[in-house]
C-alpha cells in the first residue's frame, strides 16, 4: 500500500508543478497587457480616439510584439543564471566546496544514493552554519551541487542525513533546480512588469498626452489586470516550490526505504533551519518557514513541516516520533512523544 500510494502522491505533484509552471507565461502575458492599458491612460502610448473597447482592442494586437521582447529577456535571464548561478549562490550563502578526504562518511552516503540511480555524483558543499538546513543546485549534469549545514551534519543520525541527501538528490534527478529557476525568471520579469506600472503611476505627472477620453478605465482596468498578474504569480511560484519538497520528501523514501529517517529529519529541523540568503535561494531550501502566520503560509515556499510529515506518514507508512526536544539524536528520549503516531 505504502509504494502504490507514494508513487499516486509524486504523481498527483508532478502533474500540479506542471500546471502552475504553464500559468507563468499566461499571468506574464495578462500583465503586460495591463502595463499598455495603463501606459495608454496616461497617453505614452497612441489610443484610436474612439470607445473603450476600441483601445483594449488596439493594446491587445500589440501584444505580438512585446510578447517575444518579453520571453527574449527571459532567455537572457536563464542564460545568466545557466553559466553563474553556482558562484552566485557560494557567494550569498558562504558555501564551500569539500572532498571525500576532508568529509569521507558525508561524501560515501551521497555517492552510494547517486550510484543507485546511476548519476554522476554531485559536488559536495559545506555552510560552516549551526542551523539546520540543506539544497540543492545546478542546472546542468556536471553542475549539480549539494549543500549541507555543519549543524545539520551534527544535529542527524546516519539514516536522517541518508534521507535528507536522498531528498535533496531526488531534487537533482527530478530537475527541480531547474523548475523553480525558470519560475523565478517569470516571477521575476513579472516583478519589473509590475514596478514600470506603478512607477508610471509615481512619474507620469511630467509627461504623455493625456487627452484620452477613456483614459481613466484604462488606467484602471490596466491596474487591475498588473495587480491581479502579480498577486498571481507570487502565488503560485511559492505553489510550485511547495509542491516540489512533497515530491522531494517522497523521493527520499523511494531512494532508501525509510521514512521513518526522512519523518525523524524533518523534525530536527523544525523550527531549526534559520539560514540566511534571498528568496531565489531560500525556496531551494529544505526548510524554510516564514516568521508569521496566517496569510504568510499562502506566500511560503515551503509546506509546514507537519504537512511533510502526514503525507510521509499516510503516504510512505511512516511513523511520527513527535516533537524533537533536543539531545543527541537518535534514542527516543530526545523526542517529546514516546507513542509513535502510525499512518
Amino acid at each position: 500500500m505504502g509504494a502504490v500510494g507514494l508513487q499516486t502522491h509524486i504523481w498527483a505533484n508532478n502533474t500540479r508543478s506542471l500546471l502552475l509552471l504553464a500559468a507563468f507565461p499566461v499571468l506574464m502575458i495578462f500583465i503586460i497587457y495591463g502595463l499598455q492599458l495603463v501606459l495608454m491612460g496616461f497617453g505614452f502610448l497612441p489610443g484610436t480616439g474612439r470607445g473603450l473597447g476600441d483601445d483594449m482592442a488596439l493594446a491587445a494586437s500589440w501584444l505580438g510584439g512585446t510578447i517575444p521582447l518579453a520571453f527574449v529577456v527571459a532567455g537572457i535571464w536563464f542564460a545568466i543564471s545557466y553559466f553563474g548561478s553556482q558562484t552566485m549562490i557560494d557567494l550569498m550563502t558562504g558555501a564551500r566546496k569539500v572532498e571525500r578526504k576532508s568529509e569521507p562518511d558525508l561524501y560515501n552516503l551521497l555517492e552510494n544514493l547517486a550510484i543507485s540511480r546511476g548519476l554522476r555524483t554531485p559536488t559536495l558543499r559545506i555552510i560552516d552554519n549551526d542551523s539546520l538546513n540543506a539544497f540543492a543546485t545546478g542546472l546542468h549534469e556536471g553542475q549539480y551541487s549539494i549543500t549541507v549545514t555543519r549543524g545539520l551534519v551534527a544535529a542527524l543520525t546516519r539514516d536522517e542525513l541518508e534521507a535528507v541527501l536522498a531528498h535533496e538528490l531526488t531534487h537533482v534527478i527530478n530537475k527541480d533546480v531547474r523548475t523553480m529557476v525558470i519560475a523565478s525568471i517569470f516571477a521575476g520579469i513579472i516583478s519589473v512588469i509590475a514596478e514600470l506600472v506603478f512607477r508610471g503611476l509615481i512619474y507620469s505627472r511630467g509627461g504623455g498626452k493625456r487627452d484620452n477620453k477613456n483614459a481613466m478605465p484604462l488606467i484602471l482596468i490596466g491596474l487591475a489586470f498588473a495587480a491581479i498578474g502579480f498577486a498571481l504569480a507570487i502565488v503560485i511560484r511559492m505553489m510550485l516550490s511547495r509542491t516540489r519538497e512533497f515530491v522531494a520528501d517522497a523521493g527520499a523514501v523511494e531512494l532508501t526505504k525509510n521514512p521513518d529517517a526522512m519523518i525523524s529529519a524533518l523534525r530536527k529541523v523544525e523550527g531549526r533551519s534559520s539560514l540566511k540568503g534571498p528568496d531565489e535561494v531560500q525556496q531551494l531550501f529544505l526548510d524554510n518557514q516564514p516568521d508569521g502566520v496566517g496569510l504568510e503560509g499562502l506566500f511560503a515556499s515551503h509546506p509546514p513541516i507537519q504537512k511533510r510529515i502526514d503525507a510521509l506518514v499516510k503516504f510512505g507508512g511512516g511513523i511520527d516520533p513527535g516533537v524533537w526536544s533536543g539531545g543527541t539524536g537518535g534514542p527516543a528520549e530526545a523526542y517529546s512523544t514516546s507513542t509513535p503516531v502510525a499512518g
